[in-house]
């Protein structure tokens, strides 16, 4: 993420939190930015120096305006106008990081061998939220290289219980021990 997103994403974030908007904020930004995904012509329009400002900021009202919260809005006609629409990716990412922490919620990955059961993702939400203190959103993932166990990662850590660490710490030891 660059300076410029970060400054972006922040100073938008403290307003819609001025305002106790944070959360439908967020909710819209990750709707543009999936829209901007989607169709990486219109972004590439967006960042045309050979059209004027005033028509890049058309185009944004012609496809969001009524549609998205004012904020959200004149927040993209700012990118225009500074030709870092390309940032929004960057500046979603610094919004999401002081929503989460001011929200009190956590992302958290956990890698397994095979899909986890209703059940056990269930206990391990359960466990997270307990070690936390924080509402748990759980992303995970299937790697069959694990062999077993689980690695986590989550607040810039990871937590690995795998098989297969296990395995490579084994072996690590074994060809430092001397004969």
């Amino acid at each position: 993420m660059t300076d410029a997103a970060r400054i972006y994403g922040t100073a938008l974030f403290e307003l819609a939190r001025e305002e106790n908007l944070d959360g439908e904020i967020f909710e819209e930004l990750k709707t543009v930015k999936g829209i901007f995904d989607e169709n990486p012509d219109y972004v590439r329009l967006l960042s045309t120096p050979s059209l004027t400002k005033e028509e890049r900021r058309g185009a944004l009202d012609g496809a969001f305006a009524g549609r998205v919260h004012e904020y959200v809005a004149s927040f993209l006609k700012l990118l225009v106008d500074r030709e870092a629409v390309r940032e929004l990716s960057g500046c979603l990412q610094a919004y999401k990081e002081l929503h989460y922490d001011h929200s009190g919620i956590m992302e958290v990955t956990v890698t397994t061998a095979v899909e986890l059961s209703v059940g056990a993702r269930k206990a391990l939400l359960a466990k997270l939220d307990a070690v936390f203190g924080k509402k748990i959103i759980l992303e995970t993932r299937v790697d069959p290289s694990v062999l077993g166990g689980m690695r986590l990662e989550c607040a810039g850590k990871r937590y690995d219980g795998t098989v297969r660490d296990r395995l490579s710490r084994i072996e690590r030891g074994l060809r430092e021990m001397v004969l």
